[in-house]
C-alpha cells in the first residue's frame, strides 16, 4: 500500500501534463483532489463539460456566502478528474468542506511566506513566474520529488494556524479514511505548498480532531457553472491565480513548436484588424524570441520573450496592437459550457431555453447587438435582456442605437460567471425569467428589497461577499421601475408598480422630485405604445404630475444661487423634452400638456427677480417654441447698464445653451452681444470671461467659426449693419500704392 502526493501549481500546463502521465503510470485505486468534498457527486459530469468551468458553492438565502473553485483544461486537478472518470477510479475531494468554509467568519489571509518567490530568489531569479516556467512548465516532466523537497525546506519551522491548519487537518483525515478502506495505491493531487503536511510522519489523529472540533457549518449547495479566461486571470486565491490563461492554454494544447505557432496566431489576429503582417515578420519574430531566450539562459522562450518579439517585429512598437494581442491571446475570451445534466435551479434552465429560442448565445467577449423592435425575434431578445437587467443580471447593457427611430435598440453583451450566482439567488422569485422579474418588480415597489448581487470575489476555497441595501424606492426610482416593466413586457407587475407610484406621487411635495420622475414616465408612456405593451392609467399619472409641476415650479425658482439654478435647469430641460413626447389632449387653445407647460414658463420668465441663468434659458425655450416675439428686447434689457456684468453673462449662458446658430441667423441678437462685450471694462471682462468661455466653448466648431465670420464682417460695434466713416487722407496713401502696383497713375 502506497501514498503518492503530487504537488502542483493550481493552473500550470506542465503540472497538468505531468499529473496525467504520473496517474497513468501509477494506476491508483483512488484519487484525492484538493477541493470541497460536497462536490464528489459532481465529478462524473466532468467529461461532458467544456472548460473553463467552476464549482460554485453557495448558501441558499444568503447571497453574501458563496465561493468558486475554477478549473481550466490545463489545471492539474481537472486532468486528474478526467483520468479518474475515464479509468473508472473513485475520485474524492479532500479539502475543507464548503459548509465549513462558508460558515466561518474570517476570510482566508495570504500566508506570510511566498514559497514560489522564496525558491525563485534562492535560484537567483528576480521573477517567480519566470523561475516556475523554467523549472516546471517548460520541462517535459515535472520533478514531483524535487518540488516536495523544496517545499519542505521552505516550510521548515512553519506552523500553520487558523483556516490553513484546519484545511490540512481535514486533508489528512480524508487520506486516513482512504488508507483504512484498503486501497493499495492512493494518489493525492494538491497544491505544492501542502505536500509536506501530507507526507512523512503525520501528526496524531487526536491532534487533527482537536483542530477540526467545533467548526461551524451551514447548508451549502454546489453545482458547476461556466467560467471565463478573463475571470481566471482576475481570480486570486493563495498564489493560485494566473495572469496569462490564454498563453498557458496554448502551452498545454500545443506542445509541438509552441513559440512558432503562438507568433503565427498573433500575426493572424493582427491581420484580422487590417494590419500588414507577413510570414517574414513571423520568421523574424521567432528568431528574436529564441535569441532572447538564449541570451537569458532559458530552456524555451517564455511569454516575456514572445511578447517582446510581438512588440518589436509584428507590431513595430505600436502599443495598441500589443494590447490587442494581450487581450485576445494572452488572456483570451473563452467561455466554458455546462451540459443540461448539470444541477440547475428552474430559473437557470428557463434562461437556457430562452437563449436557444432567441438565438442569443452567451459569450465572454464583448459583442454589440442591434435590434429592430418591429421584428418578433428582436423584440423577444429585447424583452429578455430587459427582464434580466431587472433581476440584476447585466448580460446586456443598453447603448446608443445606430440610426434614428423608436424601433431601434442597441446592446453591449458580455456574459460573466457571477450571473449564474445572481440567478440562483433570484430562484425563489419564480421558475421563469418573466415570472421572477415580475415578482421582483412588485417587491421593489412595495417592500424593502436587497440590492442585486454584484457577485462574490472568487477564490479557491475563499469566500466572496455581496452586500445589500434596504429601503423603499424614491419617486424617480418608481418611475424608472415603471419604464423597466414596460420595456420588459411585465403586464402582471404594472398594476402594483403604478399603484405604488401614484401613492408616492400624491404625497411628494418636492417639485424637483416630480421633475426628475416625469421624463421616465413620458418615455414609458410612449415606448409602451411602440412596443405593444400599453399601461392603463399611466397617462393619467403623467398629466397629474405635470399639473403639480406647473403649480410648484414658480415657487421653486425664487432666490437661487448659481449651483441651484444650474441644477434646476437640468430638470427644466428634461421635463421640456418629456412634454414633447406627450400627446396633446386639449381643445386647440393651449390646454394640452405642451400648452400648460409653456404657459407656466412664460409666467415665470416675466418675473424680475429670476436668476440670470434661469431667465436666459426660459427665454430661449419660449423663443424656440414660437411663444416669444420680443427676445431681442429681453436680451437688451438683460445686458443694459442697470444690471451687473455677471448677471448678463449668466443670462447669455442660459440663452445660448441651446446652441449658437441663433446668433448666426439673427444679426440683431449678435449685435447686442457684440456691443455688450465691447462695452465692458477690463476688470469686468476678466470677471465674466469664465462664464463666456464655458458658453462659447460648448458650441460646435462650425458654429464658432460662423459666429466669428459674422462678427468680423459686421464692422464696428455700432451694429451689425453699421457703416464706418472713411478717412480720406489715410485712404489716399493706400490708393496711391494700389494704383502704382497696377501700373496706373493717381489722378
Amino acid at each position: 500500500m502506497g501514498v503518492t502526493v503530487l504537488g502542483v501549481r493550481h493552473h500550470g500546463p506542465g503540472s497538468a501534463r505531468a499529473v496525467r502521465a504520473e496517474l497513468e503510470r501509477l494506476r491508483p485505486g483512488v484519487v484525492l483532489i484538493e477541493g470541497p468534498p460536497e462536490a464528489d457527486g459532481l465529478v462524473g459530469l466532468a467529461p461532458e463539460l467544456e472548460p473553463p468551468v467552476a464549482l460554485l458553492a453557495h448558501v441558499p438565502g444568503r447571497p453574501d456566502a458563496a465561493a468558486f473553485w475554477p478549473f481550466a483544461a490545463f489545471s492539474p486537478e481537472w486532468q486528474a478528474m478526467l483520468y479518474a472518470t475515464e479509468a473508472g477510479v473513485p475520485v474524492r475531494f479532500c479539502d475543507l468542506p464548503a459548509a465549513c468554509s462558508l460558515a466561518a467568519d474570517e476570510d482566508e489571509r495570504p500566508r506570510e511566506t511566498d514559497p514560489i518567490g522564496a525558491l525563485a530568489e534562492a535560484a537567483g531569479y528576480d521573477d517567480p513566474e519566470r523561475w516556475w516556467e523554467d523549472v516546471v512548465e517548460h520541462r517535459g516532466d515535472t520533478p514531483f520529488e524535487v518540488i516536495a523537497e523544496a517545499m519542505a525546506a521552505v516550510r521548515e519551522g512553519y506552523v500553520p494556524a487558523g483556516r490553513e491548519a484546519r484545511r490540512e487537518a481535514y486533508m489528512r483525515r480524508t487520506l486516513r479514511v482512504a488508507v483504512k478502506e484498503g486501497h493499495e495505491r492512493i494518489a493525492v493531487v494538491c497544491g505544492a505548498w501542502h505536500v509536506p503536511a501530507l507526507t512523512g510522519p503525520l501528526p496524531p489523529v487526536k491532534d487533527d480532531d482537536a483542530v477540526l472540533r467545533g467548526m461551524p457549518r451551514v447548508k451549502a449547495a454546489l453545482t458547476w457553472v461556466p467560467w471565463t479566461y478573463g475571470r481566471l486571470a482576475w481570480w486570486s486565491g493563495y498564489g493560485a491565480g494566473v495572469s496569462s490563461p490564454g498563453w498557458y492554454d496554448h502551452l498545454f494544447t500545443v506542445p509541438d513548436r509552441p513559440v512558432e505557432r503562438w507568433l503565427a496566431g498573433a500575426a493572424a489576429v493582427l491581420r484580422e484588424e487590417g494590419l500588414a503582417v507577413s510570414p517574414a515578420h513571423v520568421i523574424e519574430a521567432v528568431r528574436l524570441a529564441e535569441g532572447l531566450a538564449a541570451l537569458r539562459g532559458r530552456p524555451l522562450a517564455g511569454l516575456g520573450e514572445v511578447t517582446e518579439a510581438v512588440r518589436a517585429v509584428l507590431c513595430e512598437g505600436d502599443e495598441l496592437a500589443v494590447e490587442l494581442v494581450q487581450r485576445r491571446m494572452v488572456v483570451g475570451d473563452r467561455l466554458g459550457r455546462v451540459t443540461d445534466g448539470t444541477p440547475m435551479v428552474p430559473l437557470q434552465r428557463d434562461l437556457r431555453d430562452q437563449q436557444r429560442v432567441t438565438r442569443l448565445r452567451p459569450e465572454a467577449a464583448d459583442r454589440r447587438l442591434d435590434l429592430d423592435l418591429r421584428k418578433a425575434l428582436d423584440l423577444a431578445r429585447s424583452r429578455l435582456l430587459h427582464r434580466l437587467r431587472l433581476l440584476g443580471v447585466g448580460w446586456g447593457e443598453p447603448v446608443e442605437a445606430r440610426g434614428k427611430g423608436t424601433f431601434r435598440e442597441s446592446w453591449a453583451l458580455r456574459w460573466r460567471p457571477e450571473f449564474d450566482l445572481a440567478l440562483i439567488e433570484r430562484a425563489a422569485l419564480g421558475t421563469t425569467v418573466a415570472a421572477a422579474a415580475s415578482r421582483h418588480a412588485r417587491d421593489q415597489a412595495t417592500t424593502p428589497v436587497p440590492a442585486p448581487a454584484t457577485g462574490p470575489t472568487p477564490g479557491r476555497g475563499g469566500r466572496g461577499r455581496a452586500g445589500g441595501v434596504g429601503g423603499g424606492l424614491s419617486l424617480a426610482g418608481l418611475t424608472g421601475l415603471v419604464e423597466q416593466c414596460l420595456l420588459a413586457d411585465l403586464p402582471e407587475a404594472l398594476p402594483e408598480v403604478l399603484g405604488a407610484l401614484s401613492a408616492r406621487a400624491a404625497v411628494d411635495t418636492d417639485v424637483t422630485h416630480l421633475m426628475a420622475a416625469l421624463p421616465a414616465m413620458a418615455r414609458a408612456h410612449r415606448y409602451g405604445d411602440v412596443r405593444g405593451t400599453p399601461a392603463e392609467g399611466l397617462a393619467v399619472i403623467v398629466r397629474s404630475m405635470l399639473d403639480r409641476i406647473c403649480v410648484g415650479l414658480p415657487v421653486s425658482v425664487a432666490a437661487l444661487d448659481d449651483g441651484a439654478a444650474a441644477a434646476l435647469l437640468e430638470h427644466v430641460d428634461a421635463v421640456h423634452a418629456a412634454v414633447a413626447l406627450l400627446e396633446e389632449d386639449g381643445d386647440g387653445r393651449g390646454e394640452g400638456p405642451r400648452g400648460r407647460w409653456l404657459a407656466t414658463l412664460r409666467g415665470i420668465c416675466d418675473r424680475p427677480e429670476l436668476h440670470g441663468l434661469v431667465e436666459g434659458r426660459l427665454t430661449r425655450i419660449l423663443l424656440d417654441a414660437g411663444e416669444l416675439g420680443d427676445a431681442g428686447d429681453r436680451m437688451s434689457r438683460a445686458m443694459s447698464r442697470g444690471g451687473t456684468p455677471a448677471r448678463a453673462a449668466a443670462w447669455i449662458e442660459g440663452f445660448l445653451a441651446g446652441g449658437g446658430l441663433l446668433l448666426v441667423h439673427d444679426p440683431r441678437l449678435l449685435g447686442l452681444v457684440d456691443a455688450w462685450l465691447s462695452g465692458l471694462g477690463d476688470q469686468q471682462f476678466v470677471e465674466v470671461l469664465p462664464l463666456l468661455r464655458r458658453t462659447f466653448g460648448g458650441f460646435a466648431v462650425p458654429e464658432r467659426r460662423a459666429i466669428g465670420e459674422r462678427v468680423r464682417s459686421a464692422g464696428a460695434p455700432g451694429g451689425p449693419e453699421g457703416e464706418r466713416e472713411l478717412d480720406a487722407e489715410r485712404a489716399a496713401a493706400a490708393a496711391t500704392t494700389v494704383l502704382a502696383i497696377l501700373g496706373r497713375r493717381h489722378g
